[in-house]
């Protein structure tokens, strides 16, 4: 029996494009020994950050961590731009394209319009989307993946964890890269709450209508606060920031609350990545993003580059579920056992978790 995760609609958001936005997928970029150096003694990989910089403790950092082992593995040296606004972006690009780099890659849905024009003045450089898809042209590589499949589990574990019956999640701008997670998450709420016959509620973000709370962009800052602080005020106790760096400013109004909240990251395993916070968190909802960009680097560098999109499943381990690490002891002995049955129906296609910014399979 297939279990739909969510309906299918708005059409006001799909004429918006944001369907259309994922048209094509392919396999993971190879990966293996094959890779063991360069066909070009010149090959030049590059990367320009979004605003959020190269110590995101996220999305920019993860991407970062995968180019520099990519050119460690290869043996070549990398160039590398970081944005601190939205004005840097096509000047950043640029100073790649005039420093003679041979692959591009662009981290974050907003360097679209900068990345797209560069491309098309340069039709001989690679280029590489981190989270977007909408570029069409023959150098171009989408690097994008399914979270609302890793995020449907999150909000299963959220939900399962939830003592106070509400949970809450905010974006910091509504892209479909941030929208994604939030459908999943929610989602995986109203899963648990079929399967278990509980009415755990979700604040923050509404499915069917597709609004919620957003800060207006990816800084770690007082407005990124005062919205985390707004859904904590609804008596939330597990909250999920989408976004970058907003996280922290989500982990600091949880400590100023003085409540018994607890915090899911996004994009890489934030335990790991940002240990100031790892008292406060459940889990992380992650991508792939170190081990994507590294082997679209290492393709382009052995001669394999292709416009193909990568996208990232819970299949090819592109996105995933991060572990309870110190929460292990406070969630549900069976929870694991639950995610792990609910991972291998997604799998396999017996429960269906889609999204309106979901990559098409």
């Amino acid at each position: 029996m297939t279990i739909t995760a969510r309906k299918v609609g708005l059409a006001g958001l799909a004429a918006a494009g944001v369907i259309a936005l994922f048209a094509a997928c392919a396999p993971a970029p190879t990966s293996n020994n094959e890779s063991s150096g360069p066909k070009k003694s010149d090959f030049l990989p590059c990367m320009v950050s979004d605003a959020g910089g190269f110590d995101d403790h996220s999305f920019n950092q993860s991407s970062y961590e995968g180019l520099t082992s990519a050119a460690k593995d290869l043996g070549i040296s990398f160039k590398k731009a970081e944005s601190k606004n939205a004005n840097d972006y096509g000047p950043n690009i640029q100073s790649m394209v005039d420093q003679n780099c041979s692959l591009i890659i662009s981290v974050g849905f907003n360097l679209k319009d900068a990345t797209e024009k560069a491309a098309k003045a340069n039709p001989d450089i690679d280029f590489a989307t981190v989270d977007d898809n909408e570029i069409k042209a023959d150098n171009v590589r989408p690097i994008i993946f399914d979270t609302a499949q890793a995020a449907f589990l999150g909000g299963y574990a959220a939900a399962s964890y939830s003592k106070t019956g509400v949970v809450g999640t905010f974006g910091g701008m509504q892209f479909p890269t941030v929208t994604i997670f939030m459908d999943g998450f929610a989602d995986g709420v109203k899963y648990f709450n079929e399967q278990k016959k509980k009415d755990v509620k979700v604040i923050g973000w509404n499915v069917d209508k597709q609004t919620g709370s957003f800060t207006g962009g990816f800084d770690a800052n007082d407005t990124a606060k005062q919205a985390a602080k707004a859904i904590i005020d609804q008596n939330v106790d597990v909250l999920m920031p989408v976004g970058g760096p907003i996280y922290q400013s989500a982990a600091q109004a949880i400590k100023d609350s003085g409540k018994d909240i607890a915090l899911m990251g996004v994009d890489s395993d934030v335990y790991v990545s940002d240990p100031t916070v790892k008292a406060l968190l459940l889990t992380s909802v992650m991508k792939g993003l170190n081990s994507a960009t590294a082997a679209v680097v290492k393709d382009a560098a052995n001669g394999k580059f292709s416009n193909t999109p990568y996208v990232g499943t819970l299949k090819n381990d592109g996105v995933g579920l991060a572990s309870f690490h110190d929460f292990a002891s406070k969630v549900d002995p069976g929870l694991q056992g639950e995610l792990d049955k609910i991972k291998a129906g997604i799998i396999d296609g017996s429960i269906t978790v889609t999204s309106p910014s979901s990559p098409k399979q």
